[in-house]
């Protein structure tokens, strides 16, 4: 028997994966016209390619309205990167900053709020966000030092996810992924 309660050679749920062009996604002229929802991204100093190319994948999956790579990021002309992406930094808008300050002047002036994926002292978790919340600015940080305190200086909150295990944090585009998901769940915003 599995897990389902089916038998294990056949399964009694039907389950069948799909092929790749039995999956309805739309072409990117198509993506262009859609609505996105209304948060972006904005990568902190980080500096693995991998992560980089893996935050463009999921922020496209998840058809984010932006991400912006600042600093030491790497951009989708890193081979690295649009390995991890697979065509992703085609179908998601993104641009470069060398500096990460001005960009978030101009997220707070059009009404985003400002969160980093971060710990801190005053932590706040997906299920206690309000969900008129509105746009939302999801700020992820470097690999080895996170998001930097001048950054969360100009932060409205820090989202943090729980830790249940010995080690401290998650990998960057992993963490990313769960926090969007969780975003888009807790803010009923799936309907674009």
């Amino acid at each position: 028997m599995s897990a389902n309660g089916g038998d294990s050679a056949g399964g009694s749920a039907g389950l069948r994966k799909l092929r790749i062009e039995e999956i309805a996604r739309p072409s990117l002229p198509e993506l262009a016209t859609l609505p996105r929802h209304p948060i972006v991204v904005v990568a902190d100093h980080v500096r693995s390619a991998h992560n980089v190319g893996a935050l463009l994948r999921t922020s496209d999956a998840a058809r984010v309205a932006h991400v912006y790579l600042t600093g030491i990021t790497p951009t989708p002309a890193h081979r690295a990167v649009t390995k991890a992406s697979l065509g992703a930094e085609d179908s998601v808008p993104w641009s470069h900053h060398t500096d990460i300050q001005p960009v978030l002047d101009r997220l707070h002036a059009d009404g985003y709020a400002l969160m980093a994926l971060e710990q801190t002292t005053s932590p706040t978790y997906l299920a206690d966000l309000n969900p008129g919340l509105g746009s939302v600015a999801l700020i992820v940080g470097n690999e080895v030092e996170g998001v930097q305190q001048t950054v969360l200086d100009r932060c409205d909150l820090a989202l943090e996810l729980p830790q249940y295990g010995a080690k401290h944090s998650l990998n960057v585009s992993v963490a990313f992924g769960i926090a969007l998901y969780g975003l888009l769940d807790r803010l009923e915003i799936m309907d674009v």
